[in-house]
């Protein structure tokens, strides 16, 4: 009997399933490809948790699998000492199935190992958790969300007490604790009555949504230029049945925006998102609600926030009449230039003033930085690789950011939160509206303007998807392959250097390695091309697929989009070799 046999058998024996979980597995006992794919392996614990498909079995998402790694991260802040669990973990979940269900089985393990728990009373927002783990000066925190993943999907993502998502260390001792604990046996937990009863588990909310929302405010920078706007400005909103619902309004409507629409059949919370084929922010098409309904107010600014409101997508309304889309890299850039010539004109654009962002974004943003003096750097992609970032500025006393973004919809402001925050940046999306707003231009028009003063770039991500049981296997196969065999063009475009961010190797092609780079130990291939245009891969961390990543540059807008399209379709045919 193989392995992943006798794992699967093994748990239709455990008394620890229920009727219908032994029900959905018993079901499957004809179906070998189907039984390898849920018990040849567990789901991997990195540093972004754990992110799966729902369903019985160990790569499932299921109670089960959320009480084991509860148990092994619960003794990884046990052995932090008494303070540490006094301080304990705080606890978050979103709108997905069963996330409220896997939120208090998390809880209950937690308290059986005396790690004291503060438990959102309901759906909140993933930045709202990162904020609840500074303010409460926590040891680490918990956040039950799959994001932008289809309804199929959840996830767990641990945090740790600076607000951060876990660091590598941390990740790779709650691994090995799950590698030596038993699922079923090894793992600790207590009734979730009892758990309240005894203090051990207790309920935060609207207290700590207040304050919240004064850290949110304080990023703004120019709110008569929302007061002069505000009789005129109309924003739709939709927060794809998500847990945006309720606080992202509110930011709006403090800051001063008087004319808020929310999707009227997207505010309705529920985890099968039934109105979008996908509830990611980044898919125009999920957007088509809140266009019809833009054209009914008038509206000239469309926010979409994704179930955990950490991505924010937005789309505005053209000189045709018609809505488009506002890409990541693109917001990222307008925030850039907007939070720079905002707080230079208030004052408060400080000296030491610092922007980052990531190897995979736009390279708008460091020319932008560059013309106006401001620190710019990069990091691997995640906003963890970010707050290291920012935790070494305040070591070292050299620089302050005044915005961190990455090309997947994801922006941070503000030392509160230390992952993305799409509640905060909502209301300042909103705020730069206003300010163009007075101008007579949409956010369409201040993108022109930039291209008309940097020059023009046009950016292009391809997913190559790569789902089953031997995607993974494929996946490194591809990566492998491009390093064995790496060509001489990409697309038509000779390959200037080759960035190799496993190792930090630099290569010229025909000289060799040449140098090595600041960063390594990520999987991602970075390929200078001749022709002011950079292509780089990577595997994703969330989903079964390969990410290409285009960065075109040119002087005519034409010329450049032609660059990226080019591109975009030789990366297309990538793994279908």
């Amino acid at each position: 009997m193989t392995e992943y046999r006798r794992e699967y058998e093994r748990w239709l024996d455990s008394p620890s399933l229920s009727d219908e979980e032994w029900q959905e597995l018993d079901a499957i006992r004809g179906d070998d490809n189907e039984i390898k794919s849920r018990f040849r392996a567990p789901l991997e614990f990195g540093t972004a948790g754990l992110r799966g498909v729902m369903g019985a079995g160990l790569a499932r998402m299921n109670v089960h699998v959320i009480r084991w790694a509860t148990q092994a991260f619960a003794v990884l802040v046990a052995k932090e000492g008494d303070e540490a669990r006094r301080k304990g973990v705080v606890i978050c979940y979103d709108c997905r199935n069963h996330s409220q269900e896997f939120a208090i089985e998390a809880a209950c393990v937690c308290a059986a190992n005396g790690v004291h728990v503060r438990l959102f009373d309901a759906l909140r927002p993933t930045p709202e958790l990162s904020f609840a783990v500074i303010h409460y000066g926590a040891t680490a925190g918990i956040n039950i969300t799959a994001s932008h993943n289809p309804k199929e999907y959840n996830g767990y993502k641990v945090y740790w007490s600076d607000g951060a998502q876990l660091p590598p260390q941390h990740a790779e001792a709650v691994a090995r604790g799950m590698a030596e604990t038993d699922i079923f046996t090894g793992v600790s937990t207590m009734p979730f009555k009892e758990a309240l009863k005894d203090g051990l588990i207790e309920y935060i909310g609207a207290e700590t949504d207040e304050l919240f929302l004064q850290s949110v405010l304080t990023q703004a920078i120019d709110r008569d230029c929302v007061r002069q706007a505000a009789d005129r400005l109309q924003i739709v909103y939709t927060p794809f049945h998500g847990a945006g619902h309720a606080l992202v309004p509110e930011a709006l409507k403090r800051l001063g925006v008087k004319h808020i629409h929310p999707v009227p059949e997207q505010m309705v919370l529920d985890g099968n998102f039934p109105t979008v084929e996908s509830p990611n922010p980044e898919n125009p098409e999920g957007f088509y609600l809140a266009v019809d309904l833009a054209k009914k107010v008038n509206s000239t600014l469309i926010i979409g926030t994704d179930p955990d409101s950490d991505r924010v997508g937005v789309m505005a309304r053209g000189r045709d009449g018609e809505y488009h889309t506002i890409t990541g890299n693109q917001m990222g850039a307008l925030l850039a230039d907007y939070i720079i010539t905002a707080r230079r004109a208030a004052g408060t654009l400080p000296k030491n003033a610092a922007i980052l962002s990531t190897i995979v974004s736009t390279s708008m943003t460091r020319t932008i930085c560059e013309a106006n003096g401001v620190h710019f750097e990069e990091t691997f992609t995640g906003f963890k690789f970010m707050a290291e970032k920012l935790a070494q500025y305040k070591a070292q006393g050299s620089y302050e950011y005044i915005l961190a973004f990455e090309e997947s919809y994801g922006y941070m402001l503000g030392d509160y939160v230390r992952d993305k925050d799409a509640v905060t940046a909502s209301m300042m999306i909103a705020e730069m509206a206003a300010h163009y707003d007075a101008k007579g231009m949409t956010l369409l028009d201040a993108l022109d303007a930039l291209y008309e003063k940097y020059g023009c770039f046009e950016e292009r991500t391809v997913n190559i998807y790569m789902a089953g049981v031997d995607g993974p296997e494929r996946m490194a196969a591809l990566m492998a392959n491009m390093r064995e065999h790496t060509p001489t063009d990409l697309g038509g475009h000779r390959i200037v250097r080759l960035r190799d961010y496993k190792d930090g190797t630099i290569t010229v092609p025909e000289l060799g390695p040449v140098g090595r780079t600041e960063l390594s130990g990520s999987n991602v291939l970075y390929f200078e091309l001749a022709n002011d245009v950079n292509l780089i891969i990577r595997p994703s961390g969330t989903e079964p697929k390969i990410k290409v990543y285009i960065l075109a540059r040119d002087k005519e807008r034409d010329a450049c989009r032609r660059k990226a399209e080019v591109l975009a379709a030789w990366a297309g045919q990538l793994g279908k070799e």
